[in-house]
């Protein structure tokens, strides 16, 4: 695997199942790097397997979701400018003026900021041509769908098409950027009345989904303010609401009904790794069944697309292979490729050996511990490694594959790659997954020093080349980790690392995070969980144990870790003689989207590596 072929790799995405139930519409996307676009295919397959059909467009293979059911209506997403903030919008006589004016907070989101203007959902008649309809939001400052990830799965019609339910956050401003507390909300429209489905729900409230006998099911976190809650099924029956999931001591990721009504398909993490289970959907509040998985292996099911009789439509993938859609046997388990989209790429490329391994912790637990081993191993050589710090912090460590942080990739560079699921992953119970709010230096960085000190114990690891990497949260366990490693590494690499949690909490934008998981404001002296965060676990406090290199990467879109984390942390390694370097990314944001971009963030991840891991057994960086 090189850098090249990893970018332009055939990236899948499903369509959804044929209108017969009989065959698989998707379409696969390519990064060009040369040109720096992207292009993208539709392809048909048969949902048993076989010849994969070239469409010209998906057509009427696939309703349109944005329809209702009796064809009479459709649904139309569109941006309204509901306030005024820029410059021209208060002063008309200035048009050339460059100016936002903000009396609130949410003044930036993501990657953008705040003009105005916000995604609504529009009802207008089916044969209507026009850009006009009804707005659902009433021209009101909240956003359907919801920014910056929503899609349409965030408004869905009734069945008998005589309601619309979309899924919002009625707050603005201040209130907005402390709360997680989403609504499904229902439109009628014979009546023009609008009702909140889940008011007594304060946490998230999303997915709404209609059964084939017309039962809603959507997805719930319980308390306000914690983004990476327990995510459970909610079922709404006659005689009241039903948590399907409350008493399973895991998260779910999504869902889908089966074709009778009778069971819900959920897909969720499960000891490091995403498989699909089945539950049972009670005909009143107390017949209640436990789960049932269905798919075991060591790979993600990473989504369900649909159903087709007895089999799942999913979406697979494994730390060797990129996404493809494949048919589940409900019954049996048993699962069939149908795209072929990277078959021909990987025939040619040597996998990598990935192996689950089990780390005593130093409370007692075992750990599941990934170890992705060079292709063409051999136990007899030694090999540099890393340790992947695993970002999120609540994001699973499974089966997945990153376009961007890829073990294929850095097993094919010639490193053994250990990334361990330290406390605060899901996939492990619920305790486990919360133990690192409001701990953020304490457990998990012991369970990362667990990880490497076993695997390191192994006759092909060379010791004297060791490096840790990790983004985001990850980025935050480099920089902490560099003050207090012991000299167990010879270099550190953090993309869009938090350094310092005071002006990290001046400036990121989803303030119900750093609320939740460092236990509030550090202007709070009588909360004693936040100023241990501010003080204990604040890389910036350390920096000046630093003395081993780092490569430090940052995008200056990224408003979640915003640019002056990397800039005081690149500025502190350089004026304390620390060899560093910095790679700053002016239009990404917490990611890396560019196919160029991509291109020289992986040239100089390995080159850095290079320098400081592979062929050089120094201890010190001054």
């Amino acid at each position: 695997m090189t850098p090249e072929q990893l970018i332009e790799l055939n990236r899948v995405a499903a369509v959804g199942v044929s209108n017969d139930g009989k065959h698989v519409i998707y379409k696969t996307s390519t990064f060009d790097v040369k040109t720096n676009t992207r292009s993208s295919k539709i392809f048909s397959v048969a949902v048993q397997g076989g010849a994969v059909k070239l469409l010209d467009e998906a057509g009427k293979l696939v309703n349109d979701k944005n329809v209702s059911p009796d064809g009479k209506w459709k649904l139309l997403p569109k941006e309204v400018k509901v306030q005024n903030v820029s410059g021209t919008d208060h002063y008309t006589d200035v048009p050339n003026s460059n100016v936002f004016i903000y009396d609130q907070l949410n003044y930036r989101h993501w990657d953008t900021w705040e003009d105005g203007s916000y995604s609504h959902i529009f009802l207008q008649s089916a044969t209507d041509t026009l850009d006009s309809g009804i707005d659902l939001m009433e021209g009101k400052p909240f956003d359907c769908p919801q920014k910056p990830f929503g899609g349409d799965e965030d408004y869905i019609w009734s069945p008998d098409s005589k309601k619309v339910l979309y899924v919002t956050k009625k707050l603005a401003g201040t209130e907005y950027a402390v709360s997680t507390n989403s609504d499904i909300y229902e439109y009628t429209i014979a009546t023009k009345q609008t009702s909140n489905l889940t008011e007594n729900n304060k946490g998230y409230d999303t997915h709404p989904a209609f059964s084939s006998k017309g039962t809603l099911a959507w997805l719930q976190m319980e308390r306000e303010g914690y983004e990476s809650d327990k995510n459970d099924i909610i079922v709404r029956l006659p005689e009241g609401d039903v948590n399907l999931t409350k008493d399973w001591d895991g998260t779910v990721y999504g869902f889908i009904w089966s074709e009778d009504g009778s069971k819900i398909y959920y897909n969720a993490p499960v000891g490091g790794t995403v498989h699909v289970f089945q539950i049972d959907v009670p005909v009143d509040k107390k017949n209640r069944s436990a789960p049932k998985q269905i798919s075991e292996g060591q790979f993600d099911v990473n989504g369900i697309i649909g159903q087709s009789s007895e089999n799942l439509i999913v979406y697979r993938r494994d730390m060797n292979h990129a996404t493809e859609i494949y048919n589940l046997n409900i019954q049996t388990g048993a699962m069939k490729q149908l795209s072929e989209a990277n078959n021909d790429i990987y025939k040619d490329i040597k996998m990598s050996k990935i192996e689950k391994r089990m780390v005593k912790t130093t409370d007692g637990k075992d750990m599941v511990t990934w170890v992705i081993y060079p292709p063409d191993f051999d136990p007899t050589k030694k090999y540099p490694t890393l340790l992947y710090c695993q970002g999120g912090p609540q994001g699973a460590l499974s089966q997945f594959y990153s376009f961007r942080w890829n073990f294929q990739l850095m097993a094919a560079n010639g490193y053994i790659v250990v990334a361990p699921n330290r406390r605060g992953m899901p996939g492990f119970g619920v305790e486990w997954n919360e133990q690192i709010s409001k701990d953020y230096g304490g457990q998990n960085m012991k369970d990362y020093l667990s990880a490497i000190d076993a695997i390191a114990k192994e006759p092909y690891v060379d010791t004297n080349r060791l490096g840790c990497v990790g983004a985001s949260y990850g980025g935050y366990s480099v920089f902490y980790l560099a003050s207090r490693h012991d000299g167990r590494f010879q270099s550190f690499i953090s993309h869009d690392g938090i350094f310092n949690w005071r002006s990290m909490y001046g400036t990121t934008e989803e303030l119900f995070f750093v609320n939740w998981d460092l236990g509030g404001p550090y202007w709070d002296k009588e909360n004693t969980a936040a100023q241990r965060s501010y003080t204990d676990f604040n890389p910036i406090n350390f920096v000046d144990q630093w003395d081993t290199p780092i490569l430090i990467i940052q995008g200056g879109k990224d408003f979640r870790v915003p640019i002056g984390q990397g800039l005081e942390a690149f500025q502190a390694a350089q004026l304390q003689g620390i060899k560093s370097r910095l790679l700053y990314f002016p239009e990404e944001n917490h990611w890396v989207l560019s196919a160029q971009n991509s291109l020289v963030w992986q040239r100089e991840f390995y080159k850095w590596l290079e320098e400081t891991v592979k062929h050089v057994e120094i201890k010190s960086g001054k």
